[in-house]
């Protein structure tokens, strides 16, 4: 499955040698990539300081409510930054892609050990996905709406777009496709039948009160909780696996289907890191500004002109365009302190996370139940409340971040990084 390199990952942003040369210059890191997937998985990684609680505890304080606005998933329509966070990893995979392609076809390699590669990579990132969320039930939970299965799902499409858009040297494919993805997506749920006056709507988990604050009325109805076409197709697909219980619907709304405007994400991704090569050694700046503007104002336009909501649970097509516009501006703000400025030293914390992030999203999920019980056992169930028991899960927390950070350190050190 995954494996461990001490080699620098993939991410150069030197040009490709065509030619054989007798000295082999070393692949430079594009720091102002890695910080912001550092950044990306720090925001995973930090649920543990379970804002949440202490908002709970300190209800007076808007600061702790705003804090925990932003690490929470909004219920339905809109964005906190908890909701950038898978956005922002499957728009840097499409980021990284030009990279990796152009890196080992500089070695050697032909196009069927590339999609050999790619294909392996996807079933590797769904099968961990599949096993990370079955630890918690008595058999294998086959669900596939966490963030690798996603991604699993779409990067063998996302490797054969990126591929040959790089042998045609445009990113016209890749804008065209995008526009297939997202347009084809709208069309077949809009054409889906929207919820019947008299549907018992707590038949699929939803009571009247959450009905009545955050589902669509009208044309938008096409897209409101586990009563839209991507549910029906979990209700068939997810079936088909040996199960505890039948599949009705997910809690939180979330669909298998969501991969293809998840795909659309990362051919954003993709798009932005063709830019990246073609400018080198400058940075596509006034590229990146105006899609990432462009992408947020067409997002709010489609959702409330009520042609498509913006709805992450669900990844509507308005939802790529959007979040998409937030990953340029991230990228762009990143690449601008960092490389325009020539800032990198407070990005370090931020860049040994960004390199290892296999590492530290298997780190967060296997770790912390071993974490709390370690502190609970040896510095006692009250060691955290030194500062009050309502700040106990974040200081809790914060020590479990801490341990988080400082494995992935010492893998860093070591150059050791978990590559798929």
């Amino acid at each position: 499955m995954a494996t461990v390199s001490r080699t620098t990952p993939i991410t150069e942003t030197t040009p490709i040698l065509r030619e054989a040369a007798p000295v082999k210059p070393a692949a430079v890191r594009n720091v102002a990539i890695d910080a912001y997937r550092g950044l990306v998985m720090l925001l995973m990684m930090a649920e543990v300081l379970q804002l949440s609680r202490v908002a709970v505890a300190y209800p007076t304080s808007l600061f702790w409510k705003i804090l925990a606005f932003n690490q929470t998933h909004v219920e339905w329509f809109g964005c906190s930054l908890h909701d950038t966070i898978q956005p922002g990893f499957s728009f840097l995979v499409g980021v990284a892609l030009p990279y990796s392609i152009a890196s080992r076809i500089a070695k050697g390699a032909r196009f069927a050990e590339l999609f050999g590669h790619a294909l392996w990579r996807s079933l590797v990132l769904v099968a961990l996905g599949v096993f990370l969320r079955s630890m918690d039930h008595s058999m294998t939970y086959f669900t596939f709406e966490d963030t690798l299965s996603q991604i699993g799902f779409g990067y063998p499409f996302l490797f054969l777009l990126g591929f040959y858009s790089s042998q045609a040297g445009s990113g016209k494919r890749a804008w065209a496709t995008l526009a297939l993805v997202l347009v084809g997506y709208w069309l077949v749920w809009a054409r889906y039948p929207a919820t019947p006056a008299n549907f018992d709507w707590r038949s699929v988990g939803v009571s009247p009160e959450w009905n009545a604050h955050h589902n669509f009325t009208g044309f938008a109805a096409h897209w409101n909780k586990n009563y839209n076409f991507g549910n029906r197709f979990d209700q068939w697909f997810l079936n088909l696996f040996p199960r505890e219980n039948r599949f009705e619907y997910n809690s939180g709304g979330y669909l298998t289907l969501s991969f293809i405007p998840t795909l659309g994400t990362m051919i954003l991704g993709l798009i932005a890191g063709v830019w990246f090569r073609e400018s080198r050694p400058k940075i596509p700046m006034k590229k990146l500004l105006i899609a990432g503007v462009s992408g947020i104002v067409l997002g709010l336009a489609l959702h409330y002109s009520h042609i498509c909501p913006v709805v992450k649970r669900i990844w509507t097509p308005s939802w790529t365009i959007f979040s998409g516009g937030i990953c340029f501006l991230f990228l762009a703000a990143f690449s601008w302190v960092i490389d325009v400025k020539g800032l990198k030293k407070w990005a370090f914390p931020l860049v040994v996370i960004g390199m290892n992030s296999i590492a530290a999203y298997c780190i967060a999920h296997f770790t912390e139940g071993f974490l709390e019980s370690t502190f609970r056992i040896h510095l006692g169930p009250s060691f955290f409340q030194f500062a009050g028991a309502g700040l106990q899960p974040f200081f809790q927390g914060a020590a479990i971040l801490l341990c988080y950070w400082l494995a992935l350190f010492w893998m860093y050190r070591r150059k050791l990084f978990l590559k798929i």
